[in-house]
C-alpha cells in the first residue's frame, strides 16, 4: 500500500476555484429565507451607496450653484438619512451571515467527520492520523475564510462594481474610459498572480499539514522518543519542517503582495486618464463641473471594490487549496460499503465458510496476499490461525470482519454472503479485539459500555468478572468511575487489555475475533482470562489469532498460514505428531522459552 509519511507532501488533486466556490454556495441553499433578505439588504446598500455621486452632482450644479442653502441642508438631511440606511442594512446582512456561516462551518465539519468514520481502514493506514486532523480542524476553519469573504465581499463589490459602471456609461461613455484602461491590466495581472499563488499557497498547506502529523506523532511517541534519549534529532527534524513551513509561506506571501501595487498603479493611471479626458474632450466648464465630480467619486468607487475584490482573490488564493483538501476527502467513497441491494443479516448462529477466497490490497492488485483459501468453521468452533508475520492470518480475520473486500472468491455466515449484506448487520454480530484495543477518555464505566451502552451494571459485572477485570477495578478507588485518559492512560498495559475483552465480551457476540488480544498480559494474567473465557468461546465461533502458541493448544483446530494459504490444519496434537511446520514453530518457541 502507498503510505504518506509526516515527511512526505500528500498529492491533491487539482480543482477550480470556482468549484469550490460553488459546492460552497450550494449549501446556502439550505437557508434560502435568510439568504433572500441577505440578497434584499444587500441590494438596498449597493443601491444607497451608488447613489451619493449623484446627489453631489445635483447639489454643485443645482444648490451650489444657485446660493439654493434650504436646498443644501435638505439634500444633506436626505444623504444622512441615506447614510443611516446604508448603516442598518449592512450591519444587519453581515450580521445574518455570521450565522449562517458558522452554522454551515459546524455542518461540513460534522459531515466530514462523519465521512471519515465510514472510510475503510485503508484510508488511516495511508495517512498519519495529525494529517487527517489538519483538514477537520484547520482547514475546515480556512473554508469558513473562503464562505465569508465569498458573500460578504464578492457578491456586494461585484454587484457594486456592475451598478458603477452602468451609471459611469451612462453618464458619459468618453470618461468610462479612464476606469476601462485600468481594467486589462488587473485581469492580465488577477491571472498571472493567481496561478503562480495557488501554487505555493498548496505548498504551504501541504507543509503545514506534515508539521502537524509530526507534532500528533511525536506527542504519541513521546515515551519513546525519551526512552531512546532521541529528544535532540526529534527537535532537529521539527525545527527543519518548521524552517520548511515558513520558507512556503513567506514564498506565498511575496507573490500576493505583488498584486496590491498592480491594482494601485491601475487606479493611478485610471484617475490621471480621467482628467485628461474631462479637459481634452468635455472641458471644464460649469456645467460639467458637477459631473466630473460625480466620476471623480464613481472613479473612486469603480476601484474600491475592485481593491477589495483583489483581497478577496488573494484570500481565496490562500484558502482555497483548504478548501480542496476538505472536499477531496469528501468526494472519497470508501472501498468497502454496501451494496446497492444489501440485505439486514438476520441473527446468526456463527457458521463461517471461506470459498476460494483471494485478496491483494487495492493499492497493489498484482500482490496477491491470500490466494484460493478454502474452510469451513462450524457454530461455536474455536479456529486458531498461526504462523510467520505476514502470513495472512490478520488478513483473514479482517476479512470476515469486513474491513476489505475479497478479491475472488466469496465468504459466507450462515450461508450469506457478507458482501451481499449490511456492514452493520454484519458487524454488530461480531466481537473484534485487537492488540492495540484503543480506550477512550472518560470512566471505565463507559469504556467497557462503550458498545452497549443500554447493558445494566449487572451484565457490566459478569463480564468483567469472567476476564477478571473487576478484581483490579474494585480496588481503585472509584471502582468503574475511574477516570482515564485516552488510550487507557493510567492503567497498566495488562489492565487496559481486560477491559477491551470485558468491553468486547459484553455485546455477546455470535462469532469472536482475537487478534494477537493476549499479547499485551503477562502469564499470570493471561492464564486466569483463559480460564475466564474458556466457557465463553464454546458457545461462540472464535478465530484466535496468536503468536504465543501456548494460548492456542485447546483450540478445536489450528490453521498454520503462510505463503498466501493453509499450509497445515488439525488440532494441537495432530499437528505436533505431524512434524511438519506447525511443530518446527512450536519446538521454536519452546526451545526458546527455555
Amino acid at each position: 500500500m502507498a503510505i504518506n509519511s509526516t515527511k512526505e507532501d500528500e498529492e491533491l488533486k487539482e480543482s477550480l476555484k470556482m468549484d469550490v466556490i460553488k459546492r460552497l454556495l450550494k449549501n446556502l441553499l439550505d437557508y434560502k429565507g435568510k439568504i433572500v433578505v441577505v440578497t434584499l439588504l444587500i441590494l438596498t446598500g449597493v443601491a444607497v451607496s451608488t447613489i451619493y455621486p449623484l446627489l453631489i452632482e445635483k447639489i454643485i450644479d443645482d444648490e451650489i450653484y444657485n446660493g439654493n442653502v434650504k436646498g443644501l441642508f435638505t439634500m444633506a438631511g436626505v444623504m444622512m438619512a441615506l447614510a443611516v440606511v446604508h448603516f442598518v442594512a449592512t450591519r444587519t446582512w453581515r450580521r445574518i451571515m455570521a450565522v449562517i456561516s458558522n452554522d454551515m462551518i459546524i455542518n461540513i465539519r460534522r459531515k466530514l467527520y462523519i465521512h471519515i468514520q465510514n472510510l475503510g481502514v485503508d484510508f488511516f493506514d495511508q495517512r498519519p492520523a495529525g494529517k487527517i486532523l489538519a483538514r477537520v480542524t484547520g482547514d475546515i476553519n480556512s473554508l469558513k475564510d473562503v464562505l465569508t469573504s465569498t458573500v460578504t465581499t464578492l457578491a456586494p463589490d461585484a454587484l457594486s462594481l456592475v451598478v458603477i459602471l452602468a451609471i459611469m456609461i451612462v453618464k458619459s461613455p468618453v470618461l468610462t474610459l479612464s476606469a476601462a484602461v485600468a481594467i486589462p491590466i488587473i485581469v492580465v495581472g488577477a491571472y498571472f498572480f493567481s496561478y503562480v499563488a495557488h501554487k505555493r499557497w498548496q505548498k504551504w498547506k501541504k507543509k503545514d499539514s506534515n508539521m502537524i502529523a509530526f507534532i500528533h506523532e511525536g506527542i504519541e511517541g513521546v515515551s519513546v522518543i525519551q526512552s531512546f534519549n532521541a529528544q535532540e534529532e526529534s527537535n532537529r527534524e521539527f525545527s527543519g519542517m518548521v524552517d520548511e513551513v515558513v520558507h512556503a509561506f513567506r514564498s506565498a506571501v511575496f507573490v500576493n503582495d505583488l498584486y496590491s501595487p498592480t491594482i494601485e498603479i491601475s487606479g493611478g493611471l485610471g484617475t490621471a486618464v480621467l482628467y485628461y479626458l474631462a479637459v481634452t474632450k468635455l472641458g471644464v466648464t460649469q456645467d460639467s463641473v458637477g459631473t466630473i465630480s460625480a466620476f471623480v467619486m464613481y472613479l473612486g468607487m469603480f476601484f474600491n471594490p475592485i481593491r477589495n475584490l483583489a483581497s478577496y482573490y488573494n484570500k481565496l488564493i490562500t484558502n482555497v487549496s483548504s478548501a480542496e483538501r476538505v472536499y477531496e476527502i469528501m468526494d472519497m467513497e470508501p472501498l468497502v460499503k454496501d451494496a446497492l441491494d444489501a440485505t439486514e443479516l438476520p441473527e446468526i448462529e456463527g457458521d463461517v465458510e471461506f470459498s476460494h477466497v483471494g485478496f491483494a490490497y487495492p493499492d497493489e492488485p498484482d500482490v496477491d496476499i491470500l490466494h484460493d483459501v478454502s474452510f469451513k468453521a462450524k457454530q461455536g468452533e474455536t479456529i486458531a490461525l498461526v504462523g510467520p508475520t505476514g502470513a495472512g492470518k490478520t488478513t483473514i480475520v479482517s476479512l470476515i470482519s469486513r474491513f476489505y473486500n475479497t478479491k475472488s472468491g466469496s465468504i459466507y455466515v450462515d450461508g450469506h454472503d457478507i458482501s451481499k449484506v449490511t456492514i452493520q448487520s454484519l458487524r454488530s454480530q461480531l466481537g473484534i479485539m485487537t492488540q492495540d484495543n484503543y480506550l477512550f477518555s472518560g470512566t471505565l464505566r463507559d469504556n467497557i459500555k462503550y458498545g452497549r451502552p443500554d447493558a445494566t451494571d449487572e451484565e457490566m459485572l459478569a463480564a468483567s468478572k469472567a476476564v477478571h477485570a473487576h478484581d483490579f477495578i474494585e480496588k481503585m478507588e472509584k471502582g468503574y468511575d475511574t477516570e482515564i485518559t485516552e488510550r487507557g492512560g493510567g492503567l497498566s498495559n495488562g489492565q487496559r487489555q481486560l477491559v477491551a475483552f470485558a468491553r468486547t465480551l459484553l455485546t455477546d457476540p455470535k462469532i469472536l475475533i482475537l487478534d494477537e488480544a493476549t499479547s499485551s498480559i503477562d502469564t499470570r494474567t493471561e492464564i486466569l482470562v483463559q480460564q475466564g473465557i474458556e466457557e465463553l468461546l464454546k458457545k461462540r465461533t472464535s478465530f484466535v489469532v496468536a503468536h504465543r502458541l501456548s494460548t492456542i493448544k485447546n483450540a478445536d483446530r489450528i490453521f498454520v498460514i503462510d505463503d498466501g494459504g493453509i499450509l497445515e490444519e488439525g488440532n494441537h496434537e495432530t499437528l505436533m505428531a505431524k512434524k511438519g511446520a506447525y511443530y518446527d514453530l512450536y519446538s521454536a518457541q519452546f526451545i526458546s522459552a527455555s
